[in-house]
């Protein structure tokens, strides 16, 4: 049955069959909608005293950094259907389990994209080419490299944290140290937030035949390792943008607080992995995993509400 078809035949107060639920699970929601607002968070951070920014900067943005983050979800999905099949955490996907026909899948992605890239060359030249290279590297470097090189992680943080350039860059037209600064909090986030995930689900990804350095490195004592020093770049990166801005005390000791509760964890997943603790090493990495999620919205809301209040 072609995909045509099946949407005519559609029962769409039917859940398992809602084309529409679907198509949004292929643009990966999570880390689009993450994208989405670290971009937008950069952007209000990149606004100046008396600066003329239009209310329509901030729409354009949040359409054009959506749609470019779900389209090359959507492709990331195309490329990988067949490692997804295998996997127990992904073989629900919308591609291996037959909800959505790969041309399909494939076509939608490239019409998101560059939908995507189109809205946010309409705000200026550098916001566009950087989507451009966010895409193009998230795709083609980073998704690749996966089944090659553990190196792939390391790289792939790079388009992982692009979306802050792209907000940046849209109210500035122009990427400045306080910007490179964000960049860095996100870029060395995704470290610890990956590897806790890739930890917990290293046997599906080694069925997949992934070379991540969860597989590579059995006893996990270099995967903690790099966890931690990563986490110390984060706790060091994020509060450099306050020392910029001179910030107040109050923000200081948040954003410090809640740095140091994320390295805590980490210092729980080493601990785990090393023996000290009875703590399983899978639950440890679980709890380090839900704390990243935190991580990014709380402190990114911090800087706005010190922007705000100050």
């Amino acid at each position: 049955m072609s995909q045509v078809e099946h949407l005519l035949k559609m029962d769409p107060m039917n859940e398992e069959n809602n084309i529409f639920k679907n198509y949004f699970l292929l643009m990966k929601p999570e880390l689009t909608l993450l994208s989405v607002f670290t971009s937008l968070c950069s952007a209000f951070l990149a606004v100046e005293t008396n600066s003329d920014v239009s209310i329509m900067t901030f729409v354009l943005l949040g359409i054009g950094t959506f749609l470019v983050g779900g389209g090359s979800g959507a492709l990331n999905q195309f490329f990988e259907r067949s490692y997804d099949a295998v996997m127990n955490r992904t073989k629900h996907r919308p591609i291996p389990s037959g909800k959505i026909q790969p041309s399909f899948a494939q076509l939608f992605g490239l019409i998101a994209s560059s939908t995507g890239f189109s809205v946010l060359f309409s705000i200026n030249l550098l916001t566009g080419i950087l989507s451009v290279l966010t895409s193009l590297s998230y795709l083609f470097l980073y998704t690749p490299l996966k089944r090659i090189s553990t190196s792939s992680t390391v790289i792939g943080a790079i388009p992982g944290a692009l979306p802050i350039l792209i907000g940046w860059a849209s109210v500035q037209n122009e990427i400045s140290i306080k910007a490179l600064t964000l960049f860095g909090v996100l870029f060395y986030w995704q470290a610890p937030h990956f590897y806790s995930l890739a930890w917990m689900y290293k046997e599906d990804y080694a069925k997949a035949g992934f070379r991540f350095l969860t597989i590579v490195d059995t006893t996990g004592k270099r995967v903690a390792g790099f966890i931690i020093a990563n986490l110390s770049a984060l706790l060091i990166l994020s509060i450099l943008p306050l020392i910029i801005d001179k910030s107040s005390a109050v923000i200081f000791v948040l954003v410090i607080t809640v740095g140091t509760g994320f390295l805590l964890k980490g210092f729980q997943f080493f601990q785990s992995i090393s023996g000290s603790t009875k703590t399983d090493s899978k639950i440890a990495a679980r709890n380090l995993f839900f704390v990243s999620l935190v991580y990014i919205p709380l402190y990114f809301s911090l800087l706005v509400a010190e922007k705000i209040f100050k």
